[in-house]
């Protein structure tokens, strides 16, 4: 896939305290990326049972309604392949049930608060890792 397809992919995030959805948003246009922000479970999962064409997702686990990890286990059941595209955000990761959730999936997290080039050095990282030797 060329740069130029890579920066047009659409992104979903899910973020329920809108200064941090508009920072995320804000980061991911700057980059070239379509955003869409959804502000609770219900709306996120709405628009990947809409549109589930996303390049990656990044979903703050504690959200009203559905949480983050909710809507990740309601897509292992329905959207499997889905769940490689998934990197989340948490003020939580010391919680048991947060620890023991991350663990599990094995995705990439980023603790909050979080700058701006923190979330694009773990997007990077996560789906598009320079090749070995580079």
């Amino acid at each position: 896939m060329s740069t130029e397809m890579i920066k047009r992919a659409k992104v979903l995030v899910l973020e329920d305290e809108p200064i941090i959805g508009r920072v995320a948003a804000r980061t991911l246009i700057s980059e070239g990326y379509e955003v869409e922000v959804a502000l609770n479970g219900y709306a996120a999962k709405n628009k990947i049972d809409t549109n589930n064409n996303y390049k990656f997702m990044i979903f703050d686990i504690k959200t009203p309604g559905i949480n983050g990890i909710q809507l990740y286990e309601y897509m292992e059941k329905v959207y499997p392949e889905l769940t490689e595209k998934v990197i989340f955000t948490t003020g939580d990761s010391l919680g048991e049930a947060t620890t023991g959730f991350l663990q599990r999936v094995n995705r990439p997290y980023l603790n909050k608060p979080y700058t701006p080039l923190q979330l694009i050095e773990l997007i990077r990282t996560a789906f598009f890792p320079e090749p070995a030797g580079v």
